[in-house]
Parts: C-alpha cells; structure tokens; sequence
C-alpha cells in the first residue's frame, strides 16, 4: 500500500525527513500562553481538525490489519483452505486498499484546508500588523526577517496542524496497534525485534545530526545568496555595481557561495542515501531474523505459517514510528518555535496609535499649529525586535532629545518655509505633522484639534506628502496614481498629471497611462518622478501640503517644470516646505529658522535679511550662490549683493 503497506522506504523516509529538524529548539523555552494562543488560531478549523485525526486513525487501524490479512492468506493456502476463502481474503485486501487511498484523499482535502486556512490568517494578520507599524520599526528591521516571518515562520506553524499532528497521531497509533498485534502472536519475535531498536536509532541520529550541519549551512548561505541577489538586482545596487566596475568580482563571490551550496547538496544527497540504505539493511535483517526465529517456530508447531508472514510485515511498520516518535519532542517544538516567531511579531504594538473614542478630522481643517514640542526618536527596544536586527540584544541608547521646545503656527493657505543646517530637525518637524512620529511633549493642531485626539488615517487624509526622492512601486503610472485615490477616474488622472506639467510626456508614451515606471520609478528621470509624484498629490486633494526638499537634486531644467508643478499644487493649500532653493524662500509667507531642534528665527525673506542674524548668514552662504546677476537684492545691514532673483509664482500673504 502506498501509505500504510509494507512500508520500508515510506516510513524510513519519513524517519530521515524528521532528522532534518534542529535540536536547538529542545531548550527552547515557549513564551506563557503559546499554546492556548495557538489553540485560538485553530478553533475556527476544530471540524476539519476532528475529521483529519479520524481520517488518520482509520488509515493507521488500515496499515495494521493489512498484514493479519496477509497471514490469512497464508495459512488458509497452507492448512488446506478453499480458493473461496483466499479470494474474499484477497477481496478484503483489496477493498482495504481502495479505502486507503480514498482515505489519503480525504486526509490530503482536510490537510490542505486546515493548513491554506492557518497561512492565509497568520498571513494576513501578520502582514496588516507590520502595515500599522512606525517608520521607526522599518529603519531598523530587516526586510528580509520579515519576509521571513511571513513566509518561512508561517509555514512552519502550518505544519503543527498538517504533518506533525497527523504524523504523531499516526505513528502513536501504528506503534501501540503494531506492538500489541505482535506480542499476540509470538513474544520471543517481537522481543528479538525490540532488541535490534538501537541498530536502527543510533545510526538515525547519528546520519540526523550530519544532516542538521548540512542544511543549517545550506540555509545561512541560501539566505546569503538571496540578500546579495536583492541588493545587486535592484536598480541603485546594479548602478553602484557597474560604477564601481566591479561585476567580475561579483559574480565570483556568488560563485563561491553557489559552489559551496552544490557540494553542501551532494553531501545531503550521499548521506541521505547512505542514511537510508543502512536502516533498510538493518530493517531486512531484523526481517530476516523474524523469519528465522518465526519459521523455527512454526516448524516446531507453536506458530503457524501465516503468523511469521504477518510478523514479518507488521515488523516494517514497528520501526519507523519509533524512529520518529523519538524525535517527536524537536519536531513538536520546531513548529511551536515558528508559532512563537509569529507572535512575537504580532505582540510588538505599534507605537502610533488612536486613542479610544478618536474621531475623524473634521473637513475643512488647514491651519497647522506646533505649541513647544519636544522629541527624540525611540530606542530600539522599544520599537524593533533584535531577531529582526540580525543582533544579539537590541541596542538600548538614552533617547537623545531632537526637537526643543518647536512652536509656530501656520495659517490656513499660508506657505512656511523651513531652512537650516543638516541635521537641524526640519525632516523630524514635517514627519510629525501626518503622525508619522508624535511628540514626546508639547502637541501638534490641525484645526485647532491636537492630532492624537482624532484618528491618524484622517490626519493622513488631509496631508499631502512630496519627498526629495519620490517613491514609486514596481506598476503602471495608473497604479502610482491610484495609490492616491483609488476611486479616481481617468479624467482625473489625466487633469492631475497635466496640472503638474507631465500630462504631454504620458501621452506620448506608446501606453500612456499603462506605462511600467520600473522598480523604484527608476524608468522616469529625477524630474519626471517628482512631477508624478506632485500628480499623486494633487489627485489626492489634501487641505495640507508638505515638502521635503522636493526639487533639492535636480538640475535646472527638471527644477524649473518642478516649480511650475508646485505652483498648481500649492495654490490655497496650507503648505510646509523644507526649503532649499532661493525661489522657495522667496515665496514663503513665514520663514523658520531651524538650528539644534529650535527655531532661532522666523519671519518674511526682507525682513530676516535686514536682521543680520542667523537666516542672513544662511542665505549668504547657501542661498546667495543661486542668484547670478546684476539686481541688487537686500542683504545683511550694510550690505547688498547684484543679482536676479529667480522667477517664482506670485503668492499672496494671507494670515
């Protein structure tokens, strides 16, 4: 029979699979309340879960009776019987063999909807509790550990409720129904079987801990090899490579590492082989001696034929289950461990959230005010996991505070420009507006309404984001522009992308709005993603508009259709700027100086100028430089520089 027969290379098999396994995980401790959080995943499958282990139970009731029939055959062949009573033994047989493989079948329906039901539900919990995560937790966890939780980790909780429930269920069963038919029939074989066990499980372990080297290895250097294949294959890895001229060198260190993964297989292949060669070798002579023994005594009139013909295939399905009962503990804990790895994610809460009882930003709601915020970004123990750091112990540094007592308030259709130094707390400011991070102290208002009060999506909903590096995903520039809005027309698209200047390049593309943008946008220029991204923006319809250094590295042409883009985008929208060209300054109702996490200084370009203090001397030395002839434009008390200023839309204060 293919699943319960007369078994050898089946059962052996599934005796070298469990050698697999690490025994790491015997001293592994579980967290308290594992298993009835585990029993809280499997209640919604409890039918399929109870009609699989009766599925099982019967398949092993199967795999024993078989043999007793064989033996039948025998001594009704031997004492004389009738062709009768051989062919309904043979009928039974068959029959027996026809209700197995349904029964597989069965096994296999049930099997698959329990273990597809747990990876869809982890899966997807999982994956929506990462969503909800800080952006602090993704600057610190590796992506490649979280791929890993929801695929490998996922995976292996499945298997608790597939192959090592059933595989436990079935391999108990067989043992007790197996080792009791035996004793019925004759002690002194099952005895002189018993006694030739550890031939069989040392080897077992010893073959187990080789392979557990081997594939502990293979696995480091897969993962290896496909960290360095996601690096070099994005499009910034591939340019740094061929940049650097390294590709050579390259494809000799993957090169290194595959050769060592094809020696690390045939090695698994050889004592995989030799694994299972020497337990059937040790199968066949215990069989061997149960024939010798069995057919002394059947001769001597104390057994009868058909006896040692049952003992002889009950034999083959003793060994195996105690084999891989005796590696049960590793295989129970290694799927334990992955349902532990599982919720480890899904325990670390997120650390934006809405308080009970938020409600929405009401409509309408532009003027954003900061009242003496102070900040300073998380430790990482108090956002990350250090498994998924690839450390030790998660680093835990004192918060180093960022943000000093910040204050300003932005009227609503005001522009407010942000300048200073790098590493002065401009980004931290503008990340805390859509609630990206929230403060430690202080509060930041939209509306009048503190942004913990209401509910983070609708903050987000009234925020429009343009970063210096605009994001794009891996899709069509309908997609990107979805994103946005997913309910937006065609029409709305297409006035979208023409407001930011890049309607005519879209439309002369052979398909247009079903363009592939290419990973990370990298298909479209610096420019062209920027006004894309304005485009997703401006379909959007945020009330609040920020700005990372949106134009920051683009050359002039490219900054110059960028400016136009921001113009549409900016008209009666409450707008935030981290500035970093002249024309920015220039435009911006309000001007903060940032400097150490304070604003040092704030008010309109002229007046900061006639000030000589801080943003004078910031304009002298980043901004001047832009400005490149003969109009005199007013500088610090006592001085005046010639130049022109750059064409900006014109802007009306309001507030």
């Amino acid at each position: 029979m293919t699943m319960h027969g007369m078994g050898g290379p089946a059962s052996l098999g599934m005796s070298w699979r469990t050698r697999h396994q690490d025994d790491g995980v015997k001293g592994h401790a579980l967290a308290p309340g594992t298993a009835r959080r585990i029993l809280a995943f499997a209640r919604p499958f409890r039918t399929e879960l109870i009609a699989f282990l009766a599925v099982t139970v019967i398949a092993a009731v199967i795999g024993v009776a078989t043999p007793l029939l064989a033996g039948g055959v025998v001594n009704a062949i031997t004492g004389g019987g009738t062709v009768g009573t051989v062919v309904r033994i043979a009928l039974v047989i068959a029959g027996l063999a026809v209700l197995d493989a349904a029964l597989s079948l069965v096994s296999r329906y049930y099997s698959s909807r329990i273990g597809e039901g747990l990876i869809l539900t982890m899966r997807t919990q999982t994956f929506d509790h990462i969503q909800r995560m800080s952006l602090a937790f993704f600057t610190r966890a590796q992506t490649g550990a979280l791929v890993s939780r929801l695929n490998n980790d996922v995976i292996g909780a499945q298997q608790a409720f597939t192959s090592t429930l059933s595989g436990v269920v079935s391999n108990v069963i067989s043992l007790v129904l197996t080792a009791a038919v035996m004793f019925t029939l004759s002690w002194q074989v099952t005895v002189l079987s018993l006694i030739l066990l550890p031939v069989f499980v040392v080897p077992a372990r010893a073959f187990g801990r080789r392979l557990q080297a081997l594939t502990r290895e293979s696995y480091k250097l897969n993962a290896s090899m496909n960290t360095t294949v996601t690096e070099r294959f994005n499009v910034s890895g591939a340019l740094l490579v061929q940049l650097f001229g390294r590709p050579t060198d390259e494809a000799r260190s993957y090169a290194d590492r595959a050769g060592r993964v094809r020696d690390i297989g045939v090695s698994t292949a050889m004592v995989g082989r030799v694994f299972i060669v020497a337990l059937t070798l040790v199968a066949a002579l215990a069989q061997a001696l149960t024939y010798g023994l069995g057919g002394a005594l059947a001769i001597g009139g104390s057994l009868d034929a058909g006896a040692v013909v049952s003992l002889a295939l009950l034999l083959t399905r003793l060994y195996g289950p105690l084999t891989a009962l005796s590696n049960v503990r590793v295989d129970v804990m290694s799927a334990l461990v992955s349902f532990e790895r599982v919720f480890e994610i899904l325990d670390l809460a997120p650390s934006i959230t809405d308080r009970p009882g938020a409600g929405a930003l009401p409509d309408g709601s532009r003027s954003v005010e900061f009242r003496d915020v102070h900040f300073a970004y998380p430790a990482s123990d108090e956002i990350s996991l250090a498994s998924l750091e690839d450390v030790a112990v998660p680093g835990h540094t004192p918060a180093h505070p960022v943000l000093h007592g910040v204050s300003f308030r932005a009227e609503p259709g005001q522009l407010v420009a942000l300048v200073g130094p790098s590493g002065a707390g401009k980004t931290t400011i503008s990340q805390l507006l859509p609630r990206i991070y929230d403060p430690n102290a202080g509060a930041v208002l939209i509306g009048g309404h503190d942004i913990r009060d209401v509910t983070a999506q609708s903050v987000r909903d009234a925020i429009g984001v343009v970063a210096q590096d605009a994001h794009m995903f891996h899709d069509t520039i309908r997609a990107n522009l979805a994103y946005a809005r997913p309910d937006a027309t065609e029409q709305e698209m297409r006035d979208a992308l023409v407001a930011a200047h890049i309607g005519d390049l879209v439309d002369g593309l052979p398909e247009g709005l079903d363009t592939l943008v290419g990973d990370r946008g990298h298909r479209l220029s610096g420019g062209e993603r920027q006004r894309l991204a304005i485009a997703r923006l401006l379909l959007k319809q945020p009330d609040i508009v920020v700005l990372d250094e949106a134009t920051a590295h683009l050359d002039s042409e490219s900054e110059a259709a960028v400016q136009q883009a921001l113009t549409t985008a900016l008209v009666g929208r409450t707008s935030l700027v981290i500035a970093h060209r002249l024309s920015t300054i220039r435009a911006a109702d309000q001007i903060l100086v940032v400097d150490g996490g304070r604003i040092v200084e704030s008010g309109r370009h002229e007046d900061l100028i006639t000030r000589g203090g801080a943003y004078a001397e910031l304009y002298r030395t980043q901004f001047r430089p832009q400005e490149t002839s003969d109009a005199p434009v007013p500088d610090a008390p006592g001085h005046t520089c010639t130049c022109t200023p750059v064409p900006v839309p014109v802007r009306t204060p309001t507030g």
